[in-house]
C-alpha cells in the first residue's frame, strides 16, 4: 500500500507539514525506519526523532513538537494514530470462506453466513457458529456452545461445552475456555471432585491471549465483561465475574468467585484470593497480592496490597535498612558504654 503524507494525515485526523506529497509505503519503528517509512515518536523520544529526520520518510508526532524539517503529521495521540494506520497498512490474512471437508461438524450444528471453518477444526453437536466466524485448524467448540459473529479462534483454542463467546472476540492459540473449575471436598483426607456443571460467558469484543485458562462455574457462569483484554498465561478461576474494559496482564491469577469491577487493570503476576470484591476504576501494579475486598479507584501495589504511594515509601525504607542497622548498632554501643 502507498499513500502520501497528506492522505495519511486525513486518515488519522492530523495536520501535515513539510513535504505532504511524499509517498509512504510502510510503517516502521523509529530506530529502523527508512526513506519510505512512517515512524512515530512521543516524549521522551522526541530528540531521537530529530536525530532520525534525515533517513525517515515521515514522522507522526504530538502537537507542539515543531521545528522538524522532514515530512510530519501532528496528532493528539501518535500511538493511537499509529495503531490505526497499522490496521490499514497491514493486509489481512485471507482464507476461503466456507467449511472445509476436513473439518468435523457434529449433528445439529448451525453455521452462519460467511463463516470459515478450516481443516481439522472440530465443532461438536448442537454448537452454534455465528456469521463471519473463523475457526483455525485444531480448534474445538464443544456441545451446545455458541461463538458470536465475527469471532476468531486461533489454532488449538478450546471452547468447551455449554459456553458462550460473544461477537468480535479473539481467542488465541491454546487458550481453554470452560475447563473444570478447581473444586474439591476433603473428607478423612480424601479429595473428592465437585462436579463443575456451569459454563462461561465471554461478552463482546473480548481478546484472550495464548495459554489462558478460564474455568467453568460450579453453577451458573464465569463471566468476562465486554471489551476486556486478557494477556497470555492468565488464569481465571470458576465463578469469577470480571467487569467490562478490564486489562489483565500476563501470569495474573484470579481465584474463584472473585468479582472485579469495570475498568480495572492488573499488572503482570497479580494474584488474588477468592470470594472477594475488587472495585471499579482501579490499577494494581505487577505482583500485587490482593487478599481482601478493595474499594473503587484504588492504585495498589505490593504484598499484601497497599496504596502505591505507601508501597514506594516502604521500598525506599527497605533500601536504607543496612545503613539504619549500622547506626542502630553504633547507638546501642554508645548507650551501653562500650563506644
Amino acid at each position: 500500500m502507498e499513500k502520501t503524507v497528506g492522505e495519511i494525515a486525513v486518515l488519522v485526523g492530523g495536520r501535515a507539514g513539510g513535504d505532504t506529497g511524499r509517498i509512504i509505503k510502510s510503517l516502521a519503528a523509529l530506530d529502523e525506519a527508512g526513506v519510505d517509512d512512517l515512524a512515530f515518536a512521543v516524549p521522551p523520544h522526541i530528540d531521537e526523532a530529530r536525530a532520525c529526520e534525515g533517513r525517515v520518510g515521515a514522522l507522526l508526532l504530538p502537537g507542539g513538537t515543531e521545528g522538524f524539517s522532514c515530512a510530519v503529521i501532528y496528532v493528539d495521540d501518535p500511538k493511537a494514530a499509529f495503531a490505526k494506520l497499522l490496521a490499514i497498512f497491514t493486509p489481512a490474512i485471507e482464507h476461503p470462506v466456507g467449511v472445509s471437508d476436513e473439518a468435523y461438524i457434529g449433528a445439529g450444528v448451525r453455521i452462519g453466513a460467511g463463516a470459515t471453518v478450516l481443516p481439522f477444526a472440530y465443532v461438536d453437536d448442537n454448537a452454534v457458529i455465528g456469521a463471519g466466524v473463523t475457526l483455525y485448524p485444531h480448534t474445538y467448540v464443544g456441545q451446545y456452545s455458541e461463538i458470536g459473529d465475527g469471532t476468531t479462534l486461533y489454532p488449538n483454542a478450546v471452547v468447551r461445552e455449554h459456553c458462550r463467546v460473544g461477537a468480535r472476540c479473539t481467542i488465541h492459540s491454546c487458550a481453554v475456555i470452560g475447563a473444570d473449575g478447581f473444586g474439591f471436598t476433603t473428607e478423612r483426607g480424601v479429595h473428592t471432585k465437585v462436579p463443575q456443571v456451569g459454563g462461561v460467558v465471554i461478552e463482546d469484543d473480548v481478546e484472550i491471549g495464548a495459554h489462558v485458562g478460564i474455568d467453568r462455574a460450579t453453577l451458573g457462569a464465569t463471566v468476562i465483561g465486554k471489551g476486556t483484554k486478557i494477556d497470555n498465561l492468565v488464569h481465571i478461576g470458576h465463578n469469577c465475574n470480571i467487569g467490562a474494559n478490564c486489562l489483565i496482564v500476563a501470569q495474573t491469577g484470579i481465584s474463584g468467585s472473585t468479582k472485579v469491577g469495570h475498568n480495572v487493570t492488573f499488572g503482570g503476576q497479580v494474584g488474588t484470593v477468592g470470594h472477594i470484591n475488587i472495585g471499579a476504576n482501579s490499577v494494581y501494579a505487577a505482583r500485587s497480592g490482593i487478599i481482601g475486598d478493595m474499594p473503587e479507584g484504588t492504585f495498589g501495589a505490593g504484598f499484601p496490597v497497599q496504596s502505591h504511594a505507601e508501597w514506594l515509601r516502604v521500598q525506599a525504607a527497605i533500601r536504607r535498612l543496612p545503613e539504619m542497622a549500622k547506626k542502630l548498632k553504633a547507638l546501642e554501643k554508645k548507650l551501653s558504654g562500650d563506644a
